[in-house]
Parts: structure tokens; C-alpha cells; sequence
């Protein structure tokens, strides 16, 4: 940990605060922005069932492969030239999704699209801890925000600008933004008194990574880090359908209760990264986002038809585990070296395990007919997260764990 003095966010690295927000505010924007307008695109590219369950397993599948990738691409051409490099290809893949003429073309430009979210999930955390030493917790909180902002934002205004303009006009126009985020970066590399603080090494050492394969530790982030993403992506996939077929409501109650699902995301984002800092506040945290999970999962089996608001807020609590994995990244690591190792392992494997989660729901529906297997599949994740986190709560330094080891 560091022991930097405090000084204005903005004193001497604007840029890199513009920077971190814009690219934040990116992250999410591709996953939210397809599913709504669905129906309009397939009027003029037909997609198979399958077609249409790879697009929702390629985000997670990119982030893992991309999160192992991403540290060694990191230690040859440097964090902040990484980064614009990803942001380029995001814009890319985000105006090919508006521009494809094919399903093969437009699977392409996603993969694409979610490849570049996958170098960005991973070098957010380190970039913060590189020019934001001493306000990890309250960084962590802004660029999180930006991600919830992002999530809730695209379904909103998708279909209007899909009706008036078009669906491609909908998906291509999120490149606009990603082009601007470029901006900051570029500026911050050719500015003339650029200051990184020498202590904070450009190359993470290559045994990192493969110690983080043997410590408990870098495994508990990762458990609770999957579990925070399997219920999301699990129910952005299916809760309309869930709430359609058990409780009765109709597509637009069922569209506004998922709003509500991603919106809770909003709180946990602004305070956990703070909270998460405080002696004792991690096992509370987890101890909350557990009893989130178990309740709003037993409320959807049991009375999903009776105050199915309260089953939907009390579930959406359950990824607050999101915001605490990206603040442990930090706060569990000395070094800038160890940060990016870590995140990078937290990311790849977690987000393998949340690919599997709407297929995993899914199969499990056509299976047994029903969706109280599935729901219950989702509720045993509580368990999983409680003993991950229980394991992160304990005040320990990874480079210090991995010292151990070796």
C-alpha cells in the first residue's frame, strides 16, 4: 500500500481522470445496447437460436481469454499505448456491428467489439493505481459508476434511436463515443510534462501471473468476482421470460423490473469501493451481498407474484460483489506489477465461469420445464461467494502470499 500524500483529482492528472471515466463509461455500453433492438435487426439478418446464444456468451468468453492476454500485451507496449490501441479496435467493432450485412460478420465485429472490453476490464484497475495511488476506493467508485451508468443507459435509448434512425444507426452510433475516449490518452502520452510516478513499474515480472495459480487468495477474488457476473448475465438473459411465465408480468413490467435489477448495481457502485477500505467492512459487505442472493432467489421461487419488486431489488443486490473484487484488486496488492497480474487472473477465470451462467439457466429450464431449478442453481451461488469472500476478507497482500509459495 501506498503512502502518498493526498491531492486533488485533478492536480496534474485531468487527463488521465477524463481518461478512466470516458473508458468506464465504454465498458458496458456493447452488452446493453443489442438485446433490446433484437427483434428490428433480425428483419434484415436472420439469426439462429444459436447464432443468438453465442452473442450472449462471446462478452464473458472475450473478457477471459483477454484478461490472460491483455498483461502480456501490458509489459511489451506499456499500459496507457495498450489501452488506445483497444479503444481503436473497439470502435471498429462497434460501427462493424452497425454496418455488417451478415450474421458471420456481424458475430465478428462483436467478438471484436467484446475483445477490446476484455484489454479495458483489465487495465482499468492498474491505470488507477498508477496515477491514482492514494484515492483507490474513491476512483474505484467513479469508474464503477461510469460502468452501471453504461449498463442502464443503452436499453433506454436503443429502441427510440432504432425507431427514428434505424437499427444500425442505434448499434454503430456507441463508436462515436468510444473514438472521443481516445482523446484524453493520446493527449496524456504527447503531453510535455507527463508525470507517472516512478515507483510504479511499467512491466508486471512474468511469475506473477503463474503464481496467482497457486494462491488461495487470487482463487477467493476470482469466486467472488464469477459470482457477481454469473447472476448478471444470467438475468439480463432471462429474467423478463422468468417474470412473464412465474409471476404473471407483462413485457413491459418485466423490461422495467430488469431496469431495476441493473439500476441497484447504481448504490453498490458509489459505496462499496469506499466501504470496502474500512477494517471489517469486507465481511459485511459479503455477508449482505450473500443474504441478497439467498432472499430474492427464494422470493422469485416462492412468491414471485407478491411483491416481485422487493425478489428483483433484493437479487440485484447480489453484484455488489463486482465493485468489491475491482477495489480488492488494489487494496490486496502492494505493487503496481501485482495489480496487474491479479486482475488479469481474477478476470480470466471469473469471467469463464459467468459464461457459463445463461447457458447454464437455459439448459436447465429445458430440462425440467419449469424455472425453480434454474433459480435455484443461481441461490447456491451465495455459497461459493460467502467462502470466496470470507478468504478476501482477511487482511493479506498477494506478493506476499505468492512469496510463500515459491
Amino acid at each position: 500500500m501506498t503512502n502518498a500524500p493526498l491531492r486533488p483529482l485533478w492536480a496534474g492528472r485531468a487527463l488521465a481522470l477524463l481518461g478512466i471515466v470516458a473508458v468506464a463509461f465504454n465498458l458496458r455500453t456493447a452488452v446493453a445496447s443489442l438485446s433490446p433492438i433484437l427483434v428490428q435487426l433480425e428483419r434484415d439478418i436472420p439469426l439462429t437460436a444459436v447464432a443468438v446464444g453465442f452473442l450472449g456468451m462471446l462478452p464473458p468468453l472475450c473478457y477471459a481469454l483477454f484478461g490472460i492476454v491483455t498483461p502480456v500485451l501490458a509489459r511489451r507496449a506499456g499500459l496507457e499505448v495498450t489501452l488506445i490501441a483497444a479503444l481503436a479496435a473497439l470502435v471498429v467493432g462497434l460501427a462493424g456491428r452497425g454496418l455488417a450485412p451478415s450474421a458471420g460478420l456481424l458475430l465478428a465485429a462483436s467478438a471484436l467489439t467484446f475483445a477490446a472490453i476484455g484489454v479495458g476490464n483489465v487495465l482499468l484497475p492498474p491505470l488507477v493505481k498508477r496515477y491514482f495511488p492514494e484515492r483507490i476506493g474513491l476512483m474505484t467508485t467513479v469508474y464503477v459508476t461510469a460502468m452501471s451508468v453504461s449498463t442502464f443507459l443503452p436499453p433506454l435509448v436503443a429502441v427510440p434511436v432504432a425507431d427514428a434512425a434505424g437499427w444500425r444507426v442505434s448499434l454503430a452510433s456507441w463508436a462515436v463515443l468510444a473514438l472521443l475516449s481516445i482523446v484524453p490518452w493520446v493527449a496524456l502520452l504527447v503531453h510535455p510534462r507527463r508525470e507517472v510516478p516512478a515507483e510504479f513499474p511499467e512491466e508486471a515480472e512474468p511469475g506473477l501471473l503463474r503464481r496467482a495459480f497457486r494462491s488461495p487468495l487470487a482463487w477467493a477474488l476470482a469466486v467472488v468476482f464469477a459470482v457477481s457476473g454469473f447472476n448478471a448475465y444470467a438475468l439480463f438473459a432471462w429474467l423478463p421470460v422468468i417474470l412473464q411465465e412465474t409471476a404473471g408480468s407483462s413485457p413491459l413490467e418485466a423490461g422495467a423490473l430488469l431496469s431495476l435489477f441493473a439500476a441497484t448495481g447504481l448504490p453498490a457502485a458509489l459505496a462499496v469501493p469506499v466501504l470496502a477500505a474500512r477494517r471489517g467492512a469486507v465481511r459485511v459487505l459479503v455477508a449482505v451481498g450473500s443474504a441478497g442472493i439467498v432472499l430474492g432467489y427464494l422470493g422469485l421461487i416462492l412468491a414471485p407474484a407478491t411483491a416481485t419488486w422487493l425478489w428483483v431489488g433484493l437479487a440485484g443486490i447480489g453484484p455488489l460483489f463486482f465493485p468489491l473484487a475491482l477495489v480488492l484488486i488494489n487494496l490486496r496488492t502492494r505493487t503496481h506489477a501485482g495489480a496487474v497480474a491479479l486482475s488479469g487472473f481474477v478476470q480470466s477465470v471469473g469471467y469463464v465461469a459467468v459464461a457459463v451462467g445463461p447457458l447454464a439457466v437455459g439448459l436447465l429450464h429445458d430440462a425440467t420445464g419449469a424455472w425453480t431449478v434454474p433459480l435455484l442453481l443461481l441461490l447456491a451461488s451465495a455459497v461459493p461467494a460467502a467462502i470466496g469472500g470470507a478468504i478476501v476478507a482477511r487482511p493479506r497482500f498477494f506478493e506476499d502470499e505468492g512469496a510463500r509459495t515459491d
